[in-house]
């Protein structure tokens, strides 16, 4: 499956933020998807993912209550909506694709198919 990342960008502090990730190539609902992010200097996190239908997601402690993350299946896309972001949610945004529809895993390695990333900045 091919994924495309977009809809990143400069946003004051406070502000909010919708990212996309299209999919193709294979049947979507076979993948559980999620975003991670990686910030200069730090290593690639876990921040949000969602089962095959979108009746499960989870977030990472760091953006719980601040982040919504859902899919359109009939679109082949999954967002991931960002509210309140301050300095410290800057990064590159990566959607990517897990084999195991049933979702909620965090681990970057599982992952099988990886977007390009988008960039956010957040302006204080």
């Amino acid at each position: 499956v091919q994924l495309q990342a977009f809809g990143g960008g400069l946003v004051q502090a406070g502000g909010s933020l919708r990212l996309s990730c299209a999919a193709s190539g294979r049947t979507f609902t076979s993948y559980a998807m999620a975003w991670f992010r990686q910030a200069p200097g730090k290593e690639r996190e876990f921040v949000a993912g969602i089962n095959w239908n979108g009746a499960g997601t989870y977030y990472s402690d760091a953006v719980k209550g601040q982040f919504t993350i859902s899919r359109d299946n009939a679109k082949n896309t999954v967002y991931l909506e960002m509210n309140k972001l301050s300095p410290e949610d800057a990064a590159v945004y990566y959607c990517a694709a897990d084999y195991n529809p049933l979702g909620g895993n965090s681990i970057i390695d599982d992952y099988d198919y990886w977007g390009q990333g988008t960039l956010v900045t957040v302006s204080s």
